[in-house]
């Protein structure tokens, strides 16, 4: 084994002269990184421009293991790339640091498992095989930036989908036990509803130490009632923040029919801070999952449904075709027009979805680019 480089604390590389038994300190022209991430480490391996294998390190996920693999990578050449495996989850911090430095970052998909079958798997074997991926073009895009009001956007909708699921659970407990609550009480809490049984059940003042079944449900009660009414605040204040962060990085998006906070908050955090990458609408359009896929064969020219793609995007833009479908005038032309071909519902909502999509597109396109390049100059600005 080879020392590890400067500044690459706790890491264990394997050099070029034990790979190759050629010169470690002959430089090639470009370097071309793959990693495999983990939790608490990650392998990398680096190729040369001809796919040759350079080496391989084991990194820590900390600051120092970023610095040490950049500089690890350096000693071989100049680095053009990295394939990163996970850029939306363990190699998230890893990716951003890659950019920061100037080095691209490509998404790579997992191996399927049928060539996990043939080949076999290990850490070293899909580092090397997320680097041959960039190198032979067929990595899974550029992945989304994570550094703007975007990603604010999406992790604050995380926040705000528990809470509303624990919400919903907790109401669905309260009238669970209001159901099996002794008779007296289920007399007197029959036929309110949800907002009305908490608001009652909050005001419970059960014993401190119930001795029966009526004081125990009582507590019961009041438990869940006040957990429904934290996590209502809760959500309340989240719906503020989201209102603010949607209406100053595309407030152009919310002025169109049918697309409210909750929707472009979705399609915001499905484009991410970069909606550049995508390069078309048409790729919008295949993430939300709303691109006919071709399926011709010999002299049958057809198209099939997409059944991949970001399913909360796919829902989002349903619900605006449906609203659009009510009360927008030119939508319901449209949708009438269709109907008068021959078409049934579903095939004009599928219709809509795919208009909708490239709308959106564009507003996103250029919106949130402008918001970004707004927020640094304020940034650079003395």
């Amino acid at each position: 084994m080879a020392a590890a480089p400067k500044g690459a604390t706790d890491m264990t590389t394997t050099s070029v002269e034990e790979r190759r038994g050629e010169d470690p300190g002959t430089a090639v022209e470009e370097v071309v990184l793959g990693v495999d991430t983990h939790l608490e480490a990650h392998v990398a391996v680096a190729l040369d421009g001809l796919g040759r294998r350079l080496g391989e390190l084991t990194l820590p996920t900390t600051e120092k293991g970023y610095q040490g693999l950049v500089s690890w990578a350096e000693d071989f050449g100049r680095v053009r790339c990295a394939g990163v495996e996970g850029t939306s989850s363990y190699g998230a911090g890893l990716a951003r640091h890659l950019r920061a430095a100037g080095i691209g970052v490509f998404e790579v998909e997992r191996p399927k498992r049928r060539h996990l079958r043939r080949k076999g798997k290990s850490d070293s074997r899909d580092a090397e095989r997320a680097a041959r991926a960039v190198l032979a073009g067929e990595t899974a895009g550029v992945p989304k930036s994570e550094d703007g009001k975007v990603e604010m956007i999406r992790v604050l909708r995380a926040a705000r989908r528990s809470a509303v699921k624990a919400r919903t659970q907790a109401a669905n407990q309260l009238r669970g036990v209001r159901v099996t609550a002794p008779e007296a009480m289920r007399h007197r809490l029959r036929g309110l509803s949800t907002k009305e049984l908490v608001s009652v059940a909050a005001r419970f003042r059960p014993g401190d130490d119930p001795d029966d079944v009526g004081e125990a449900t009582r507590l019961a009660l009041r438990s869940m009632a006040r957990r429904y009414q934290y996590l209502s605040e809760e959500i309340a204040e989240l719906d503020a923040q989201l209102g603010r962060l949607v209406a100053q990085t595309a407030p152009e998006l919310t002025s169109l029919p049918g697309i409210g906070t909750d929707h472009a908050a979705t399609l915001l955090a499905v484009a991410g801070d970069n909606p550049d990458r995508l390069g078309t609408e048409a790729s919008f359009a295949s993430l939300c999952g709303v691109s006919p896929v071709e399926a011709s064969s010999g002299k049958v020219v057809r198209h099939r449904l997409n059944r991949g793609g970001n399913h909360d995007a796919n829902r989002a833009l349903h619900l605006i075709c449906v609203v659009r479908m009510r009360v927008d005038e030119r939508t319901r032309r449209y949708a009438a027009r269709r109907a008068s071909e021959g078409k049934s519902k579903k095939e004009i909502i599928r219709c809509l979805k795919r208009y909708v999509a490239r709308e959106v597109y564009r507003v996103l396109a250029t919106s949130v680019t402008f918001a970004d390049s707004y927020v640094d100059e304020g940034r650079s600005s003395p």
